[in-house]
């Protein structure tokens, strides 16, 4: 989904340059005040900033568990894992 284009003044913040977000743009990203970004630039000189997501290792597990419950491993499906296997 691309939101409505809007210029943004570059300014001068000590010795480097900054960029400031409308705060429409900062709520729709999901970042505050004190949260990191990532930015990447290509060859073609476009600025990509994205927003450093923490992983949470307790989220990823419940998903994995919740994954497996849909896909239980019944002896007919090890059976084939086994026949199919080289040892």
């Amino acid at each position: 989904m691309k939101v409505s284009d809007v210029k943004l003044r570059i300014s001068k913040w000590g010795n480097s340059l900054a960029v400031r977000l409308p705060a429409e743009y900062a709520r729709m990203a999901g970042i505050k005040d004190g949260d990191s970004i990532e930015a990447e630039i290509d060859s073609a000189g476009r600025v990509t900033l994205t927003p450093q997501r923490h992983f949470d290792k307790t989220a990823f597990l419940k998903k994995i568990q919740k994954s497996r419950a849909a896909m239980p491993m019944t002896s007919a499906a090890v059976e084939a894992m086994r026949s199919e296997s080289r040892y």
